[in-house]
């Protein structure tokens, strides 16, 4: 379904908001007393009226990643892996007021996350299936993705655009002569702890299906590796269980430090995409980017 005069509305609270009303009337809906989870990568709302999430993407092209999410969706139910599911009523995606909106089925009525062992169990299953070929998964360019994140950034300052597209090109050469040692094949694409929630019924369950692709599988277990040795946002016990779960340590593979160096930087961009419109961001922002500069003060970085 397309609405609108072919424009995007503006990716604030208000303008997501409009386009959520409209989108739940289209899916026979009650938006009414809907909670704003979160306004990033997608505006996230959790209705009150039935058990379902409502994601609008930000980025106005985002129909062929989110018509891809919800295949993917379908064949995982099919597959009984524990996984978020696409809602079943209705055609979905809708694009409203030229934004891309999905409809899921609520995990539970309050946001509680999983281990990484569990985070662990999931990767090791879903690593395992076989993908069918209409699922029609892209090949996962890392290199594509962070200079699109870099261009995305606003309200950046040049010198720091300057020092992390610099530091991205450098990090373009050192990537390619990598040599990856797992099997190429099916990853998550943004595999870590913040999305592994907790069903009401007790298990774990992976969510935002959107980076499913075709990659090397040490992308899958980078973000786990790196929150604890770089960050601290894991003890060591959990990641020492990640790894016995999983059956493989990424931080012994030779490659390990380019990997982890690429995806920082995608993680900072991501963070610089906000700079313009919370002050939140825009602090941690600043600090990752001192940090990155001078190679100090990571264990200060917070979870977004």
């Amino acid at each position: 379904m397309i609405s609108g005069d072919g424009g995007s509305v503006e990716f604030t609270a208000d303008g997501v908001g409009a386009v959520l009303r409209e989108s739940c009337a289209a899916a026979g809906l009650d938006p009414s007393g809907a909670e704003l989870l979160r306004l990033g990568s997608n505006a996230v709302y959790r209705l009150s009226s039935a058990p379902v999430i409502v994601r609008i993407a930000r980025d106005p092209d985002a129909l062929p990643e989110m018509e891809r999410a919800v295949r993917v969706a379908r064949w995982l139910e099919a597959e009984r892996l524990p996984a978020v599911r696409a809602l079943s009523a209705g055609g979905q995606p809708l694009v409203v007021g030229g934004r891309v909106v999905t409809f899921w089925e609520s995990v539970q009525e309050r946001e509680e996350y999983g281990t990484v062992a569990e985070l662990a169990d999931l990767l090791r299953r879903l690593h395992w299936l076989e993908e069918p070929e209409s699922l029609r998964l892209p090949y996962f360019d890392p290199l594509a993705k962070l200079w699109g994140s870099l261009r995305q950034m606003d309200g950046v300052d040049d010198d720091d655009r300057a020092f992390l597209e610099e530091r991205a090109d450098r990090l373009a050469k050192e990537y390619d002569r990598l040599d990856f040692v797992l099997p190429f094949g099916m990853i998550h694409g943004d595999a870590s702890i913040g999305n592994v929630i907790r069903h009401r019924d007790g298990h774990a369950v992976l969510i935002d299906l959107d980076g499913v692709a075709f990659a090397p599988r040490e992308w899958d277990l980078i973000q786990t590796a790196m929150y604890y040795e770089r960050y601290r946002w894991h003890t060591r016990s959990e990641y020492e269980e990640f790894v016995h779960r999983y059956g493989f340590d990424l931080m012994n593979w030779p490659g390990y430090q380019v990997l982890a160096d690429l995806r920082e930087v995608m993680m900072v961009a991501w963070i610089g995409h906000q700079v313009a419109v919370s002050e939140k961001s825009a602090v941690e922002f600043s600090r990752r980017v001192h940090s990155l500069r001078t190679g100090e003060g990571r264990d200060a970085w917070s979870p977004f």
